[in-house]
């Protein structure tokens, strides 16, 4: 009978902690701003399209 009780009250502490949590939220007009100069940039520097999206996207992720 105990360890039922634990059991759900473990559950229900878990269920409110995970419903606490906010996502975190990116702001998307610096992110895209970043994400066009970085992409035009890289695209007059010849590169293809798929590298620089993926290299522009790194880069501007890692600096929000």
């Amino acid at each position: 009978m105990a360890n039922k009780f634990i059991i759900r009250w473990i559950t229900v502490c878990i269920v409110l902690v995970a419903a606490s949590i906010k996502p975190i939220e990116a702001d998307s007009d610096r992110f895209n701003a970043c994400f066009e100069s970085c992409n035009e940039k890289c695209k007059n520097d010849d590169h293809g399209n798929a590298y620089c999206e993926v290299k522009c996207d790194a880069d501007c992720g890692a600096n929000e």
